[in-house]
């Protein structure tokens, strides 16, 4: 079975193709970095030839909801288009919970919209809605110039990228659900509490302020818009665990100076 997968070099990408290959399936990556631009279409009918599965996990390369709009139609009509002519027989696509109540963001518009094309698209999919990953509260804590980095207090159930990559591998290898599906961290915090923890495992002098006004992909969150429904698969990864792992590369680094 060849499966590709559109984000290959990403985040999540990077450890859903290590998953796949683990497993001996023709693992396709596609990307820019490999030569598939699903916006332009460059290569794309040549990477999707004989693919059973494509699980799309790519991203906007800007976060600007205008350029995020423009990114996800057209790389959504582009990759379903080739997709049909495939006959690729299962789309998988990665989404975020509580996208439905978020509308005005842009950026979770344009999400919505991916959804959306999936849905139409005629090819059997699951959607797979993820709550925020540790890594992407580590990047915005750590990429924050200010002194003082204002971050919604609303709740979050967060979760490792590793954990989403085994639940989008679970889709791949199950039959299409044909409906969106929610996986969760196992614990719930507040955004700007796991932010404070990561800026003091980081030794981060900068100082996290809940701020109900901070927006979240241009949305203003209120208290429960990131938290997944009851039936969420809750993944096993805690924080702390998380945390304590991701920190030894840094200590490592530090020893050795």
């Amino acid at each position: 079975m060849k499966i590709v997968v559109i984000g290959g070099s990403g985040r999540i990408g990077e450890r859903l193709v290590r998953n796949l290959r683990q497993e001996d399936f023709r693992v396709f990556e596609a990307s820019p970095t490999f030569g598939v631009d699903t916006v332009t279409r460059v290569g794309l009918a040549e990477a999707l030839a004989d693919a059973e599965v494509v699980v799309d996990v790519s991203n906007s390369p800007s976060l600007d909801g205008e350029a995020a709009l423009r990114f996800f139609e057209t790389s959504g009509r582009n990759l379903l288009a080739a997709g049909r002519a495939a006959g690729v027989r299962h789309h998988v696509v990665l989404s975020i919970v509580g996208v439905d109540g978020l509308l005005s963001s842009d950026y979770f518009r344009a999400k919505k919209i991916q959804e959306e094309l999936v849905r139409d698209s005629g090819i059997p999919f699951t959607i797979v809605r993820s709550t925020q990953f540790f890594e992407f509260i580590a990047d915005v804590v750590q990429d924050g110039t200010a002194r003082e980095i204002p971050i919604s207090p609303a709740l979050v159930q967060p979760i490792a990228g590793e954990d989403v990559a085994d639940t989008l591998a679970d889709a791949v290898f199950s039959d299409p659900f044909n409906a969106a599906v929610e996986v969760a961290g196992p614990e719930r915090f507040r955004m700007d509490e796991v932010a404070t923890e990561i800026a003091t495992a980081y030794e981060d002098g900068r100082r996290i302020v809940a701020d109900v006004h901070a927006r979240y992909f241009g949305a203003e969150l209120a208290e429960r818009s990131l938290l997944p429904g009851a039936g969420a698969h809750i993944a096993s990864l805690r924080f702390d665990d998380w945390l304590r792992d991701s920190l030894q590369p840094a200590w490592a680094a530090k020893a050795a100076n």
